[in-house]
C-alpha cells in the first residue's frame, strides 16, 4: 500500500472512487476492473467497498454525479447578461471540464457501459441525459414550452452528443477541438432558430 491510498479507517465514497479512478488510469482498462481489485488497493475487504458501491457502475455513476455537482454549482451571476448561446456553452462545458482529469478514463466508462451486454445500462443512460437536457436549458434560462421546447431539447440532445463523441477522441489539450465544435454547433442552432 502506498502512501496515495485511503486508510481503511476513513473509507468512504469519495476516497474510493479517487482511488478507483487512479487505479484504472494507471492499469489503462476500466471494463477489467473489479471489486477486487478496488478492495487490494484500498487494503481493505470487497464488504467495505460494497457498503458504498454495489460495482463499478455505481462507481462510475458517482464519478458522473460528481461531474453534475461542479455543473450546478455555477455561478448563476457570471452567465446570466451572456447571450443564451455562450450560457449553455458555459454551462455544458463546465460538465465537461469537471470529468477531464480523467478523460481516458471516462472515455472507457462510457464504452463499457455502451457495451452491447450491457443493455441493462442503456436506458438509465437514456433518463439521465435527458434529465441534463432539461437541466442545461433551464440554468441557460430558456423557458420555452410545448413545441418549441421539444425542439430545443432534441436540437440539445443531438448537439451533446455529438460534442461527447468528439470529445472522447479529442487528444487536444483540454479536449479544446471538441469545445470549438460544441461552441459552433450552439450558434449554427441559434441561427438556425432552433434555440
Amino acid at each position: 500500500m502506498n502512501d496515495a491510498q485511503p486508510n481503511p479507517e476513513s473509507l468512504d465514497a469519495q476516497s474510493i472512487l479517487k482511488t478507483t479512478l487512479d487505479l484504472a488510469q494507471q492499469q489503462g482498462n476500466w471494463y477489467d476492473l473489479s471489486l477486487v481489485d478496488i478492495a487490494e488497493h484500498c487494503d481493505t475487504s470487497i464488504s467495505e467497498i460494497y457498503k458504498h458501491f454495489a460495482d463499478t457502475n455505481a462507481i462510475a455513476d458517482f464519478w458522473f454525479s460528481q461531474a453534475l455537482e461542479t455543473m450546478l454549482s455555477a455561478d448563476r451571476d457570471e452567465i446570466i447578461g451572456l447571450p443564451f448561446t455562450t450560457r449553455l456553452d458555459q454551462i455544458i462545458w463546465r460538465w465537461f471540464e469537471a470529468l477531464a482529469p480523467y478523460h481516458a478514463v471516462t472515455t472507457q466508462i462510457l464504452k463499457a457501459k455502451l457495451h452491447p451486454p450491457h443493455m441493462h445500462h442503456w436506458v438509465p443512460m437514456i433518463f439521465d441525459l435527458s434529465r441534463l437536457v432539461q437541466l442545461w436549458l433551464d440554468m441557460a434560462e430558456l423557458n420555452s414550452d410545448g413545441r418549441r421546447r421539444q425542439i430545443q431539447e432534441i436540437t440539445l440532445t443531438g448537439i451533446f452528443l455529438v460534442t461527447l463523441s468528439a470529445w472522447c477522441r479529442d487528444q487536444s489539450p483540454q479536449q479544446a477541438q471538441a469545445h470549438s465544435k460544441l461552441l459552433r454547433m450552439l450558434e449554427k442552432a441559434e441561427r438556425s432558430g432552433q434555440f
